[in-house]
């Protein structure tokens, strides 16, 4: 017995029913022989964490864009916030902590740079552009091969999605926990809102600091588990943590300073485009490459663009429509 084989019978000693088990996987699009020493969840984990993709979301925006402070949350931190939620209840129910951990890792892998600003953006110039559906293409553009599972949590972890693992929906679940949580301590330190504003009721059940509304949450799962083949919150801490969200939609993200500077980023995603589809020889030799080799021209600076940091992509608006000084 190898140490893959080991793994996947302490999966089955520990796991419950409900959870999906590494060895029955339904297998990567490109058959690949198993590994002697990683169950192939855990090889979809580190093959996440040692893409190109994972690192460029430490410079993409999550809420407020390009941030100065130190402290806000970037796509890669909230990335990490959820991989914590999702892992630290997946051990709770017992369930795969390590398909959740990878299907948590990759769920935003797909992300534009200035946040839902550049996807909105996208799917206007490019039309259908979903940043869950684009992070598959990510993970195939950079020849992940990814596990059917895998790529079943990435591609329905927002709302609307319909996971078919246990480990998808606690996903699911796991991102609105900690966006909401660590986006309330965000508009905070920025000043958009003040403790005060935040309403009591909400206080009242969730608790009054971040740790203590994470903990609330998970303390709720954990006392709930899996029931009627659902994981969800009680109905007192649901409506709690509902409201607290309806609180951010209205005071942080739809209405504030802040968002003002969507505006500035919806028209750098959308004049790089212009500008890029108009003139594709200007796109990097790879880029040009895939057109090359057939690839539609908006499909290409459309996924171009959507790899972008922020700072990326102001600095690449800067070199096209930004004058530079002359120098004597």
């Amino acid at each position: 017995m190898n140490i893959r084989e080991r793994t996947q019978s302490f999966e089955e000693l520990i796991l419950c029913p409900e959870a999906t088990f590494s060895k029955n996987t339904k297998g990567r699009k490109i058959y690949e022989e198993p590994c002697p020493m990683r169950t192939e969840f855990q090889r979809d984990r580190d093959r996440i964490i040692h893409s190109k993709a994972f690192r460029r979301l430490k410079h993409k925006t999550q809420v407020f864009l390009i941030p100065e402070g130190d402290h806000y949350r970037t796509r890669l931190t909230h990335t990490l916030e959820v991989a914590q939620i999702a892992r630290s209840l997946a051990r709770i129910l017992r369930l795969n902590e390590d398909l959740v951990e990878a299907i948590a890792l990759g769920h935003d892998l797909g992300h534009t740079p200035f946040g839902h600003a550049g996807e909105r953006t996208l799917n206007e110039m490019f039309g259908n552009f979903k940043h869950a559906e684009h992070s598959l293409r990510v993970a195939e553009l950079e020849g992940l091969n990814l596990t059917y599972e895998v790529k079943d949590g990435m591609a329905n972890h927002r709302s609307d999605g319909n996971p078919s693992t246990f480990e998808g929906r606690l996903v699911q679940l796991s991102d609105k926990f900690a966006y909401v949580n660590h986006d309330v301590g965000d508009a905070l330190r920025a000043g958009l809102i003040v403790f005060e504003d935040i309403p009591k009721e909400c206080i009242k059940v969730l608790g009054d600091t971040h740790s203590k509304r994470i903990n609330t949450l998970i303390t709720d799962i954990a006392k709930r588990g899996i029931s009627g083949g659902k994981i969800e919150l009680s109905e007192d801490v649901k409506t709690a943590f509902l409201s607290l969200r309806d609180f951010l939609f209205k005071k942080v993200y739809t209405d504030n300073a802040a968002k003002d500077e969507e505006v500035k980023a919806k028209k750098i995603i959308s004049a790089l485009y212009s500008y890029f589809t108009e003139h594709p020889e200007d796109l990097p030799e790879d880029e040009r490459g895939k057109i090359a080799e057939g690839q539609e021209v908006c499909r290409t600076v459309c996924d171009y663009i959507a790899g972008m940091s922020d700072f990326y992509a102001i600095n690449e608006f800067s070199k096209i429509y930004i004058p530079k000084a002359w120098k004597t």
